[in-house]
């Protein structure tokens, strides 16, 4: 493996780190010995080499259309007058602790999230850690643990009027800072110091303080007794405590120390520091988030012309399938018309043959009856007079043997095809009676109708 390619090459098989500059910058720390360079990175915490340049030049950073948020120019062009600053190269496992390598590769995105969900979940009682004999639900790295312990032991001891310290490890805080175009506010705590209590009490949970800090900063904390505290103690040279920083990103995993804090200070003496860094920051700051906002406006012009363009290509796929529907709506209107106009038309002639038959059948039944009749007679003592009224107003007399029943009157109005009803009665007045099927049998003198009667037609 004597070739460079090859050792990088193997290299990034065995860390799973995908940054081939990150990968050739450890492999050169360790003068290309693969054994040395892999042990630094699967070695324990404890074992893992950290160091400091202060000196080194940065890498230049390749372009990149994303927004890779607040970092300083590599050649320091965006360096304001009069801002005092050095970078710092983080150690190795500091990096490591956000692109999460356990003996291989394991996403931080999913320490995170869990690590939140279960801090959360613990607050309110539903979750616990390993320390009360239970399994947290999602493992979380050390370095996200370390600064949830920091923040609670913090707000313990000190109240919730502090800085809002961000619960994840340095690398994810710098991030923050640098998508929120802000200074990353570092506080160092050595809580067996016999000044740290005043500091935190006095200084760091001023109220006014802790508001500029809130507002201004993201803010992070770190114990020196922890891990990730402990070695950014080392990387930042700090010799006395309370220690404070401002640092914000610069390139190839680097930090630029804008400032440092050694020692006690009040909150207004800590408050003038901070503002005097802000104010010579912020032609840094500016130019950031306007670049950030140029790079989002050719975003989003891109996006709105795409946008534009596939809208403009939707709107005509969607005439054409108009076009197609309303063509195919007319079709089968007219076609549904068509059948509705013969089903009609059918309908129709089925109506007018039923009703010639009806018609045809109530002739028939007409005649039958008046046939049923017999020729009338002639007046004499036993002939009756019979005249009937109908609804319209019609009268209709004729003479019947005073023998013929009260059927032969229904069957003589109903020769006559005077009514359009079936259900009809014949009735008398003076006195009423009504002569229904219970009197059809009886004859006309039976009934009372001899010599001569005068009945209308009651329709039911």
């Amino acid at each position: 493996m004597g070739d460079v390619a090859d050792k990088l090459a193997y290299f990034q098989a065995i860390t799973g780190l995908d940054d081939a500059d990150l990968c050739t910058e450890i492999l050169s720390a360790h003068n290309w010995d693969l054994e040395s360079a892999i042990s630094s990175i699967t070695a324990p915490d404890g074992s893992r080499p950290s160091s400091t340049d202060a000196s080194a030049p940065p890498t230049t950073a390749n372009p990149d259309d994303r927004d890779v948020g607040l970092v300083l120019a590599p050649n320091g062009g965006n360096q304001p007058p009069g801002l005092a600053w050095k970078v710092v190269t983080l150690p190795f496992s500091i990096i490591s602790g956000s692109i999460g390598l356990i003996s291989g590769a394991i996403g931080f995105g999913l320490w995170a999230a869990g690590g939140v969900l279960s801090y959360s979940l613990g607050m309110v009682g539903l979750g616990g850690t390993s320390r009360g004999g239970t399994t947290p639900l999602v493992t979380i790295s050390p370095a996200v643990s370390e600064a949830m312990d920091f923040v609670a032991s913090f707000e313990l001891d000190y109240g919730r009027v502090r800085p809002h310290f961000v619960t994840e490890g340095f690398m994810d805080a710098l991030q923050r800072s640098r998508h929120e175009y802000k200074l990353l506010f570092v506080y160092l705590h050595s809580p067996e110091h016999p000044d740290t209590p005043a500091f935190c009490q006095g200084t760091l949970c001023n109220e006014m303080l802790s508001a500029f800090l809130n507002e201004n900063f993201v803010s992070w904390g770190g114990s020196v007794k922890a891990s990730e505290g402990f070695k950014m103690s080392n990387s930042l040279k700090a010799s006395r405590y309370p220690f404070c920083a401002v640092v914000m990103a610069a390139t190839n995993q680097r930090i630029a120390l804008l400032q440092q804090v050694e020692g006690p200070k009040s909150p207004e003496e800590l408050l003038t520091i901070l503002q005097r860094v802000l104010e010579e920051s912020a032609p840094v700051l500016v130019s950031a988030r306007v670049e950030a906002e140029e790079r989002r406006t050719n975003i989003r012009l891109r996006e709105e012309q795409d946008a534009a363009y596939q809208a403009a290509l939707e709107a005509d796929q969607a005439s054409e399938r108009q076009r197609k529907e309303e063509e195919e709506r007319l079709e089968r209107e007219a076609a549904e018309a068509e059948r509705k106009r013969k089903e009609e038309e059918e309908a129709r002639e089925r109506a007018a043959r039923e009703a010639a038959e009806r018609e045809a059948e109530l002739a028939k039944m007409r005649e039958a009856k008046a046939l049923a009749l017999g020729p009338e007679p002639e007046k004499g003592p036993d002939v009756t007079q019979v005249l009937v009224r109908f609804p319209s107003g019609d009268r209709k007399g004729r003479r019947f043997h005073c023998t013929a029943t009260i059927q032969s009157l229904y069957d003589y109005v109903d020769s006559l095809g005077c009514l359009d009803v079936n259900g009809y009665t014949l009735v008398s007045n003076f006195p009423r009676t009504v002569y229904g099927e219970d009197k059809l049998s009886l004859s006309l003198k039976e009934a009372g109708l001899h010599p001569q009667a005068s009945l209308f037609v009651e329709i039911k």
